[in-house]
């Protein structure tokens, strides 16, 4: 992020950033169930705009078992199964990386089954603990008073009475307002929903008696790229936020706030 000049909103994305990647249990239900890494991943992303997440993470339909039926029938697609390991063909002749399952001679191996309501509630559940970084930074960038902080995340509704809606983490209390995109029926990379936290900045900085907010005041964390080319292309400055490197994100953020947000040997060298 080039521009060092400091801003005045803060704004996150929730799993993996402020809370533990929900990634994480995806690559550990591949790597149990010996299904190559970043087969998830591609069938979500791939089936994009009408799969069974995207619509439900834009709360176009409920929580329940037709859309696991669903959810299980889009981890389970051949034609991007097909396509998945053709892009791994192209990814291993770039590299020059041999692979006995994925080179142009080999059949395609059998479609995985897999379990996609077990999947599904082991991403929720680990990303129901607050990361140990990050989570830690949130409360001294609150306390400091110096910043809007907002919350933009891509969510989903549970069912009414279920455990899962208490924010347990603490996380949700942090910030000034949230986004989500199940209640708003916008979910990033939409345009729209970069449109909606602007002015969300704007009308928390007219509460606050502060300066109108551009994009270009706004600095967004998340750990997906085209969540992040979304929140460029509407003008605000970006941190990709890595798996299992939160830590890092964090010293980014003392360097663009120009506060201690970490401590101990975790300290950031400024």
């Amino acid at each position: 992020m080039a521009e060092t000049t400091q801003p005045a909103g803060l704004l996150f994305d929730i799993g993996g950033v402020c809370v533990l990647s929900p990634f994480q249990a995806i690559l550990d239900y591949e790597i149990a169930n010996k299904i190559p890494p970043g087969w998830v991943n591609f069938s979500i992303s791939r089936s994009a705009p009408s799969g069974s997440w995207h619509r439900l993470e834009r709360g176009e339909i409920k929580l329940d078992a037709a859309f696991f039926k669903e959810f299980n029938k889009d981890l389970s697609n051949p034609d991007l199964w097909q396509k998945f390991h053709e892009t791994l063909r192209k990814k291993q002749s770039t590299t020059g990386a041999p692979s006995s399952s994925s080179s142009s001679s080999s059949p395609l191996p059998p479609l995985p089954q897999l379990d996609a309501e077990f999947l599904f509630w082991e991403m929720m559940r680990i990303s129901r603990a607050p990361d140990p970084y990050m989570a830690p930074a949130l409360k001294k960038l609150k306390a400091s008073g110096k910043f809007i902080l907002g919350a933009l995340s891509n969510t989903v509704v549970f069912p009414d009475g279920h455990p899962y809606n208490k924010d347990e983490s603490g996380v949700k209390g942090v910030f000034d307002f949230f986004i989500s995109s199940a209640h708003t029926g916008l979910r990033k990379p939409d345009p729209k929903i970069y449109e909606f936290a602007i002015r969300e900045m704007n009308r928390l900085a007219r509460e606050k008696g502060l300066r109108e907010v551009g994009a270009s005041d706004i600095v967004f964390f998340d750990d997906i790229g085209e969540n992040l080319k979304g929140a460029k292309k509407a003008g605000m400055r970006t941190v990709k936020v890595n798996l299992g490197r939160t830590q890092d994100a964090v010293k980014e953020l003392e360097k663009i706030t120009g506060l201690s947000l970490l401590e101990g040997s975790d300290r950031a060298r400024l």
